[in-house]
Formats: C-alpha cells, structure tokens, sequence
C-alpha cells in the first residue's frame, strides 16, 4: 500500500473542500486518511523488519499459514485462498521458498496428481529465529493502546471490513463532466 502524503490534510481543509465536493463527509474523510496513512506507516515499517530477515511479505505470510499447522501439508490452491492471493502468485512464492529449503512440495497420500506443501525443519528454524523479534515489535507498536483500546480497534475495524465488499459492488460511477 503507499499513501503519497507525508501528511493528513487538516479538517479545515476538509471543510472547506466539502463545499465544492457535497458528497465529502469531512469527518469520514478524515478518518479514512488517518485510516490509510497509518495502515501504509505501518505496512512499511514491517516491510523494513521483513527485509532485515532477507524475506518478502508474501513469503512471510506462505511461512506463517504452514506453520499454523506446521505438521500438515496444505493444498496450494487452500494457501492462496487464505492468503488472499492467487494461485499464480502462490506458486511463484512457493517455488521460491523451496528453492531456498523452506518448504517442500510432495504428493497427497489419496491422489498423486494432487500437490501438497509442507514446512521443512529449515523453514521452522527460520521463523523461530526471527518471530520472537517480530511478535516484540507487534507488541511495541500495540503496546501504545491499553486492552480496551485494542479491543475497540478490532471492532472498529470489523466494522470498517463488513462495509469493503459494498462500496465495491457494482460498476463504479460515471465521472460527471459538466
């Protein structure tokens, strides 16, 4: 994600373009900024964590969905659903993270045309080396909002995910050009 502002525009300036836009919430606007400005500060500082252990967020988050289960191989096509990705992009990141030993490709014991994938002792070796580091900053970074606090960002943000699939419903609106 990458939010060009270094900045929230002020609610003044909200205000002000709310009466040239009337379909500009100046409170929704300026809550949605905050919203994608911290997710983007965020999704870049552990981008940077990521980068100092030599791995990608997408095969971070291969590793982390087999090491849920680390004992039970996991379909490709089941990884790329959970990981929201598809399954081109999941096969580029598992052939990447078996070249590297992380994991291992092999049959399913009912159908050998079926491909598994399993996390290799290297691959858990390699997250037990750098979670530790990466659960402290997680918690750094929370440690900020007490439990209330947090528990109110996660309804919160419950909230704000259950409305994503309605605003994009539907062909976008015509631009009007006056």
């Amino acid at each position: 994600m990458d939010l060009p502002l270094k900045e929230v525009p002020r609610y003044e300036y909200l205000l002000e373009r709310a009466r040239r836009y009337p379909a500009l919430d100046p409170s929704a606007m300026e809550a949605f900024l905050h919203l994608l400005h911290t997710s983007s500060d965020v999704f870049e500082a552990f981008s940077r964590v990521l980068a100092g252990h030599a791995i990608s967020k997408g095969r971070f988050m291969v590793l982390i969905l087999l090491n849920h289960d680390a004992d039970t191989p996991v379909n490709p096509a089941d990884l790329a659903d959970r990981a929201n990705v598809t399954r081109a992009t999941m096969t580029g990141l598992i052939d990447t993270l078996e070249r590297d030993g992380f994991v291992r490709r092999e049959n399913a014991p009912d159908d050998r045309r079926m491909m598994l994938v399993r996390l290799t002792p290297r691959g858990r070796t390699f997250l037990d080396g750098m979670l530790p580091e990466y659960f402290r900053r997680v918690a750094a970074l929370m440690g900020r909002l007490s439990e209330t606090e947090r528990k109110t960002l996660v309804a919160l943000m419950a909230k704000i995910e259950e409305a994503v699939p309605e605003i994009c419903a539907g062909p976008p609106a015509p631009p009007v050009v006056t």
